[in-house]
């Protein structure tokens, strides 16, 4: 059987390469991808952006680790062909219940050490599959992998903070850190949330959280505990204003990806006891738990749902680069591909 997959091979090039795949001989469940998202580490390739030699060792290399399907052939028996299921993009060879497959070093991820989605079918994993429940979206369900890397960053929050924990901030007012301020208040209802930053219509969309611009902090005002979910040249501002407004003993979960070594002041950390933990990623328990959150709160689904903001039917390569393109000039919000290819 044939299997066409769309490799970038260099910055804003994507070309078809036909591999076969044997459904007879093979173990793992075929899917056939329906939707798929795009986020910023697939921009950062995509566009080049990435460091040169990051980009030398890497590509060629599918796209997106975002994307649900349908099973179309499952040896296993575990699902039944026509399931609709979101795709786990960790792919681990041992398991640490401690630690967690997404920090093992020998663990592989879509679309970053091995291929990503963007092929006509997948071959993957039973354990990397979970059916989409009926009230989903598919368009939402193709970024559940977001929404658990958001529950991995609040657990991480959780394992940590003090029994003070009657305010909490987020840093950032893009994608991640709107759905990062979604699973905080689903699991924290009782606490007061605050959402920093720079963008007005941006914050705009925090309207389930009490939003402050970062140039205009009040005066002694102070947080229990906080999630830096902004990346890039600005996490090094992020975590210093973190530094400065954090309560004594208070945790602070580094999420934002950043290409650059940043400067904190490490004084102050030692002055206020605090806690600082990195989040990356995540587990197939994330993406079970954040499904199961998301199927019991309608509120929280729609609030999801709003994040789609962009939908292409995707049918050949230029579709594919079209939709990068808009993607690269959206202030906010998902683009999706409906992938027909």
């Amino acid at each position: 059987m044939f299997n066409n997959v769309y490799r970038l091979v260099r910055p804003r090039q994507i070309v078809r390469t036909t591999t076969t795949i044997h459904l007879e001989n093979d173990s793992r469940v075929t899917v056939r991808p329906l939707f798929l998202s795009i986020c910023r580490a697939d921009e950062r390739y995509y566009s080049g952006s990435r460091d040169a030699k990051i980009l030398a060792e890497k590509l060629p290399m599918s796209l997106v680790h975002e994307a649900m399907g349908v099973v179309v052939a499952d040896p296993t028996s575990t699902f039944e062909v026509g399931t609709p299921v979101v795709m786990v993009p960790t792919h681990s060879h041992k398991h640490d219940e401690e630690i967690g497959d997404n920090y093992l070093r020998d663990s592989r991820f879509a679309s970053s050490t091995e291929d990503g989605f963007m092929r006509e079918y997948v071959q993957i994993e039973s354990d990397r599959l979970i059916q989409v429940p009926k009230t989903f979206k598919y368009e939402m369900a193709s970024f559940v992998e977001v929404v658990s890397v958001a529950l991995q960053a609040v657990r991480r929050l959780e394992s940590t903070m003090t029994s003070h924990r009657q305010t909490i901030g987020v840093w950032g007012d893009g994608n991640v850190a709107y759905i990062t301020a979604v699973v905080l208040k689903e699991l924290f209802p009782e606490a007061q949330l605050y959402v920093f930053g720079k963008h007005e219509e941006k914050l705009g969309y925090f309207s389930f959280a009490n939003t402050i611009n970062i140039e205009r902090i009040p005066l002694n005002f102070s947080i229990d505990h906080a999630i830096e979910a902004v990346g890039g040249q600005g996490s090094e501002t992020a975590i210093n204003q973190i530094i400065d407004v954090i309560s004594p003993r208070g945790t602070i979960v580094l999420s934002g990806v950043t290409e650059d070594l940043v400067d904190i002041n490490t004084r102050m950390i030692l002055e206020k006891g605090l806690t600082l933990s990195g989040s990356s990623r995540s587990t197939k328990k994330d993406f079970e738990d954040a499904i199961t959150i998301i199927a019991k709160n309608e509120e929280a689904r729609l609030r999801l749902e709003l994040m789609i903001q962009n939908i292409n039917e995707v049918h050949n390569i230029s579709d594919i680069n079209a939709t990068f393109d808009e993607d690269m000039n959206m202030p906010w919000g998902k683009s999706i591909m409906k992938w027909e290819i």
